[in-house]
């Protein structure tokens, strides 16, 4: 029996011996052949473009001239036609006043004379066009000669005030009409008027008057968006954003571009102004067929191996 399993336990230690011989018997790992990895992209072509490098500043709209209605005499204000926020036109009757010698005397004459009919009111007419800012009486009021009973805000005179950062006015010349935005992206085309001679001490900035046409009727203190042109070109080779790529310090740009049906390589670029989504290319020369990597682009080394999706498809 014992030399029974010896031959066992030699006969197991052979077969081991030669399946550990045979050819070809390295590791998975190593056998695997190694898969090139392929990237799918999408592309975009250059196009010529206008460009504008544009800055943003504030302007606040604004009534510049304001009239009064004033009592031309003393006495009780019999009646008031308007009532705050209304829209009035020159010559329009806001107030009647009675004077006080006609409350005093206009009993006494009607009891002598009832056939004399005496009034002694006065009209207060509206001096110009424009909305009532400011009421200050009311029917029944006593009021003296001079005496402010309301505001009115000239129609005529509505502008924006633009607070322009001094170091910004080298770019005035280029920005004689300009474009606001309201709050509700509505654009109104403006026209730099004038500026006034005082610069503000802390924020160093220079008020202008900014003129638009009357479009529509528009409240005082309303924030709109000025859009300065600090440089612009009539005609621009341009990319859009995401196609254009640079390093961490943002010092060095490049794109990728496809050179044949599976090969991108690396191309380094001089960027321009930036508008929009769009880049100006400076330099080197694309044509308009060159083929550049719009996705799938991030990350890529020189000579990548790409395939190019299908306009809809997965990305």
């Amino acid at each position: 029996m014992r030399r029974t399993d010896c031959l066992l336990a030699l006969l197991t230690a052979c077969f081991s011996l030669l399946a550990g011989c045979r050819p070809g018997g390295g590791s998975q790992e190593e056998s695997e052949e190694t898969v090139p990895t392929v990237t799918p992209v999408t592309l975009t072509h250059p196009s010529r473009e206008p460009m504008a490098e544009t800055v943003d500043v504030n302007a606040v709209s604004a009534y510049l001239l304001k009239t009064y209605a004033k009592a031309p005499t003393s006495g009780y204000l019999e009646t008031v036609s308007i009532h705050l926020g209304e829209y009035v036109r020159q010559g329009q009757v806001l107030f009647v006043v009675k004077t006080k010698e006609a409350q005093a005397l206009g009993n006494t004459i009607s009891r002598l004379d009832s056939s004399l009919h005496f009034q002694g009111t006065l009209a207060i007419r509206s001096p110009g066009n424009g909305f009532i800012t400011q009421l200050t009486y009311t029917t029944g009021n006593y009021v003296q000669e001079g005496e402010q009973l309301a505001e009115i805000t000239d129609a005529h005179s509505f502008v924006f005030l633009m607070d322009l950062p001094y170091e910004l006015t080298p770019y005035l010349p280029l920005n004689h009409r300009l474009q606001l935005i309201l709050p509700d992206s509505t654009r109104l085309d403006g026209q730099l008027a004038s500026a006034l001679p005082v610069v503000d001490s802390v924020a160093q900035t220079q008020r202008y008057v900014i003129r638009v046409p009357a479009t529509r009727s528009l409240p005082a203190n309303l924030i709109a968006k000025v859009r300065l042109v600090k440089k612009q070109q009539a005609s621009s080779l341009t990319l859009p954003k995401a196609a254009v790529l640079s390093d961490e310090s943002q010092t060095q740009f490049w794109i990728m571009q496809l050179i044949n049906d599976s090969t991108a390589v690396r191309v380094p670029v001089q960027k321009g102004l930036e508008a929009g989504g769009s880049v100006q290319i400076l330099s080197p020369v694309l044509t308009d067929s060159a083929r550049i990597l719009l996705t799938g682009n991030y990350g890529l080394p020189d000579t990548a191996r790409v395939v190019v999706a299908e306009p809809g498809g997965p990305d």
